[in-house]
């Protein structure tokens, strides 16, 4: 006999699993949500919040570098790092707090402070030597990320996203390993920040950018903030308190290296191999989308866990998913998912949203080196390439790295979702000046390529400074 039995067991109490627990609950189930600290989310703690924080304090420093641009003279801009990371932990520290001050709103019989593993398809030994019954599981254990040995080696002097923000001061010079979300978002912001930064990644594009002209822009923009090293092969070691890192025959030290190489998912220890599920090389099952189901168990695996879509929103939705289907379970509702929309915080903003074009697919780019509104504001930089279906015309997707284009993707999410052709974005009022009115071209480039017939009523032409 289980020592506690209910409907829906929850591992991990992260947004994913917040969400799971709360839907299961709303739809009759009985739930346990079961965590072995309760710490809040990786958003809030570790993720976004903390680095947005950062990205901020960088964004700050580097207006005002730029502000002679305008005629407005500042003098000499001094960073303060310890004033600075005091900052992001103090707020980052209130953002945390907030979300487990939420968790401890649930009422106590649901919180269980214990480490979980499966025994079977449907129980769940503890670490604290109880058992779980439950007639569906729903696994949202998160993700950790990946230090490779060489870099475990270097104690303290490699840092990860869940380590960088607790540094008393900033380093005076810093390697980051890997191109992807988190060694943009902080290697930039670091770099604003008066840290000399050598960003290193085996791959030859950052930020595993679709588009080769995007990537272009992006390379370039980030090639003047800091020293770039792609397609190498970077190997570490400690030198005199230091870190040397050895690439192409050529070497350099830092003071830290940021160690961005990946957050795989948190499978290890599970039990997995108790379930009965298949499990591919990397002990993970095969997970279904719309249903969060794994195989054809009643368990289902959501948010960072499942590798699928690691960022907040999914993470969000693919719990309300799971915790609907496991109180259904057999009967399970299949849900259409959102369309993709992920953000890099660089600046300008890095936005891939939708699908990636194929060779039937009509394209139309926007130049903002030379767009109006980002000349004003001295922030002309990048592109933005949509994507359509032909022969309608339906927008299908874009990547954007160009100056407001975290604001224009949600624009441009709602023209997808809501199957809009380019004609019919172009018939909304874009505002002058703005930075959306510069899509107006892409638009218009993707109209004449399908063809579309754009309204004898329509101006064609751009107001001067577009």
């Amino acid at each position: 006999m289980a020592d506690l039995t209910c409907d829906v067991a929850i591992i991990g109490a992260g947004t994913a699993g917040l969400a799971a627990e709360r839907n299961a609950r709303k739809h009759g189930a009985s739930t346990l949500l079961i965590d072995p600290e309760f710490a809040g989310t990786t958003c809030a703690t570790v993720g976004c919040m903390p680095s947005k924080l950062l990205i901020a304090a960088a964004r700050s420093a580097h207006g005002a570098r730029q502000a002679g641009v305008f005629g407005v003279e500042t003098g000499e801009v001094r960073i303060d790092g310890p004033a600075v990371l005091r900052r992001v932990r103090e707020h980052r520290d209130r953002f945390a707090q907030a979300t487990r001050d939420g968790i401890m709103d649930l009422p106590d019989e649901i919180r269980v402070q214990a480490r979980a593993r499966f025994t079977s398809t449907t129980t769940l030994e503890l670490d604290d030597g109880r058992t779980v019954a439950a007639k569906a599981v729903i696994i949202a254990t998160g993700s950790s990320p990946m230090v490779p040995g060489p870099y475990a080696d270097l104690g303290d002097l490699a840092l990860t996203n869940e380590t960088v923000f607790e540094l008393d001061d900033l380093p005076e010079s810093l390697a980051v390993i890997g191109g992807g979300v988190i060694g943009l978002e902080l290697a930039q912001a670091m770099a604003r920040l008066g840290v000399r930064v050598a960003l290193f990644d085996r791959e030859e594009m950052l930020g595993q950018v679709r588009c080769k002209k995007v990537h272009a822009a992006l390379e370039e923009a980030m090639g003047q903030e800091m020293a770039l090293h792609l397609g190498t092969d970077p190997q570490p070691s400690e030198q005199d308190g230091r870190v040397r890192i050895d690439w192409d025959g050529e070497s350099d030290t830092f003071d830290k290296v940021l160690v961005a190489t990946g957050r795989p998912p948190n499978v290890k220890g599970l039990g997995l191999e108790t379930t009965g599920l298949a499990l591919d090389d990397k002990g993970m099952p095969q997970i279904d989308p719309e249903t969060m189901q794994c195989g054809e168990a009643p368990i289902f695996m959501v948010g960072d866990s499942n590798a699928g879509r690691p960022v907040l929103h999914e993470a969000s939705d693919e719990g309300a998913i799971a915790g609907r289907n496991a109180v259904a379970y057999p009967a399970l509702v299949r849900s259409e998912r959102k369309v993709n929309f992920a953000i890099t915080f660089t600046e300008p903003p890095l936005v891939a949203i939708g699908d990636s074009p194929d060779d039937s697919a009509k394209i139309g780019s926007a130049d903002y080196t030379d767009q109006g509104r980002a000349k004003v504001d001295a922030q002309n930089t990048g592109l933005a390439r949509l994507y359509a279906a032909a022969p309608e015309g339906r927008l299908i997707g874009a990547d954007l790295f160009c100056p407001g284009a975290d604001h224009m993707g949600h624009l441009l999410v709602l023209a997808i979702g809501q199957k809009m052709t380019a004609g019919d974005l172009l018939d909304m009022p874009f505002y002058h000046p703005t930075l959306e009115e510069g899509l107006k071209g892409a638009l218009r480039e993707i109209c004449h390529a399908v063809p579309l017939k754009v309204p004898g009523d329509h101006d064609t032409g751009n107001p001067p400074g577009v």
